[in-house]
């Protein structure tokens, strides 16, 4: 059997359904036997969108996503994806292909050594030396790369050893249970809980799972404990809940914040340092209970005074099976922060000026997606709107980075959710800078015929930044740009283009949209002036009235 043969049969016993990239001429064998495989090959415009394809899989589906790339230039391209998916715990595998390592027929043309660039950004990166290795190492790499914490792994298929022959079989895909907590642990947890005064839930990404969901549901029923949550773990409680607190989007004067100040006991389930944590532990009496699938990676603002290492779903289940609701716990002040929030949001996002306010955007947004609904966020200010503003009602329903926070993902991460997911609306929202980052990716969903709307959130600048800048007092220089007349440049592609003119259109056009086949592009002109004032001021003096 030649040796690409081998590969792809060896993926698709690992379950892969898409390759996500671009071949080179390193990957014409390769190529070919994709061609008659099970596997549907997904070509793009650039292999960062490729990368971010397949780490949006993997993020969505907890499978390894994979993507393809060539030699040099190509490879070099998925390392922003590689560390979006290291970064963000996505299982992702990389492929790229090389030049034949037997002999050599251009000299070093194109050549650079992948394996070692791959290697501080990845969880393994290994070479093919010889077909008859295949099977044993795309086994490991799948291995791996679901191991906790999941990440990014990497291959590199030399020309000539895709080409070669091997007689070598297949593996068959082996599977693991994640090992439980140990009983002390879970029963020193129950006793520090119910030891508390006011306890208080952070719920982070890792905690974006569904049997974890289920069982953190079930725990705050029982018990009453309010909750928080991380940028990257909105949604594994339904957040219009009265016992949600707020999220954690800025670092430091929100009504969450308040909340923070208040607990005396902290569980932190599924959140590490990866994500900023959104407390600091010196100078404090609190106290912290690290629940996690790994130890915590201890550091100067964190450091747990116990650690209940193992599946978080059943170590939930443990700790809630066996306490009880206290009368000590001291719990109304949680509720004063979740109206005040609430009244606060409420009053915000009822702004008509044009153009929008973030604030009413996001509102309109929520008004329209239904609770199955995902919305994909590319990087920038509105990252934050979304965050603390958008309420998310189930697991994986709003996909953005506080991880890498890269600029670029949102359509590349949209078009992934929507193949995972084709019967759910799903809408990308990008700033103008991020989408022109990977904006050629709107012929790849034309050309896949998804049903798809992305916003485009235009202020003709770097937002996040010039917000960061006029915080800082300094003046307003170097963060401006021109842009593309955004619809005529939808309908170029084939999609079609919309243009909101006041900020009453707003929602009827993402509804109409929505129920509207084929690929949609809104160019919405969006008013960032009131971020330093709102986020910096107004929301700090109102929630120290707490």
């Amino acid at each position: 059997m030649k040796a690409s043969d081998l590969f792809i049969k060896a993926l698709e016993a690992e379950g892969v359904e898409y390759i996500f990239g671009i071949p080179g001429e390193e990957n014409l064998d390769l190529l070919e036997s994709i061609r008659t495989s099970s596997i549907k090959l997904i070509l793009t415009r650039h292999e960062q969108g490729a990368g971010f394809m397949a780490a949006t899989y993997g993020r969505l589906t907890g499978k390894v996503g994979v993507c393809l790339s060539t030699l040099g230039p190509g490879a070099t391209n998925l390392v922003t994806p590689a560390a979006y998916a290291q970064l963000g715990a996505m299982p992702m595998l990389m492929i790229t292909g090389q030049k034949p390592i037997k002999t050599s027929k251009q000299g070093r043309f194109q050549v650079i050594d992948a394996v070692d660039m791959m290697r501080p950004i990845t969880k393994y990166t290994t070479q093919v030396v010889s077909g008859d290795r295949i099977p044993s190492i795309i086994r490991e790499a799948f291995r791996i790369a679901h191991e906790e914490r999941p990440g990014a792994v990497h291959i590199e298929l030399p020309e000539d050893i895709a080409a070669e022959t091997t007689t070598a079989p297949l593996l068959r895909p082996s599977y693991s249970r994640r090992p439980i907590a140990e009983y002390k642990a879970i029963n020193e947890a129950v006793s520090m809980i119910e030891k508390a005064k006011s306890p208080l839930i952070l719920i982070g990404a890792g905690a974006n799972r569904k049997l974890t969901a289920k069982m953190l549901r079930e725990f705050v029923d029982k018990t009453g404990i309010p909750f928080i949550t991380t940028q990257m773990g909105k949604g594994v409680l339904n957040e219009a809940d009265a016992l949600f607190a707020g999220n954690t989007a800025l670092s430091d004067g929100d009504f969450v914040h308040r909340a923070i100040k208040r607990a005396d006991l902290i569980l932190n389930v599924g959140h590490d340092v990866v994500e900023k944590p959104p407390f600091f532990m010196h100078n404090d009496s609190k106290q912290v209970i690290h629940i996690n699938f790994e130890p915590a990676a201890v550091d100067p603002v964190y450091f747990p005074q116990l650690e209940v290492v193992g599946d978080i779903a059943n170590s939930i289940w443990q700790i809630k099976e066996r306490i009880e609701p206290q009368d000590n716990w001291k719990l109304d002040f949680y509720k004063d922060v979740h109206e005040a929030y609430v009244n606060h949001r409420n009053e915000a996002e009822n702004d008509d000026r044009f153009p929008v306010l973030p604030e009413r955007f996001v509102r309109d947004v929520r008004a329209v997606m239904p609770k199955e609904g995902i919305v994909t966020l590319d990087n920038g200010v509105y990252k934050i709107w979304f965050a603390r503003n958008y309420p998310a009602y189930q697991p994986n329903t709003l996909l953005l980075d506080n991880a890498l926070a890269s600029m670029g993902a949102g359509l590349p991460s949209a078009i992934a959710a929507k193949l995972v997911n084709p019967e759910v609306p799903v809408l990308s929202v990008c700033g103008d800078g991020g989408f022109m980052m990977n904006s050629q990716e709107l012929e790849t969903a034309v050309r896949l015929k998804l049903d798809l709307v992305v916003i485009i959130l235009r202020d003709n600048a770097y937002g996040m930044i010039k917000w960061k800048q006029a915080h800082m007092d300094l003046g307003n220089f170097g963060l401006d740009y021109g842009n593309p007349d955004f619809v005529a440049y939808a309908n170029a592609y084939g999609a079609q283009g919309w243009r909101i003119e006041s900020t009453a259109s707003l929602r009827e056009c993402i509804q109409h949209c929505l129920n509207t086949t084929g690929v949609h592009v809104i160019d919405c002109p969006v008013d960032y002036s009131m971020n330093d004032k709102t986020l910096n001021n107004t929301i700090r003096e109102l929630s120290s009235q707490l």
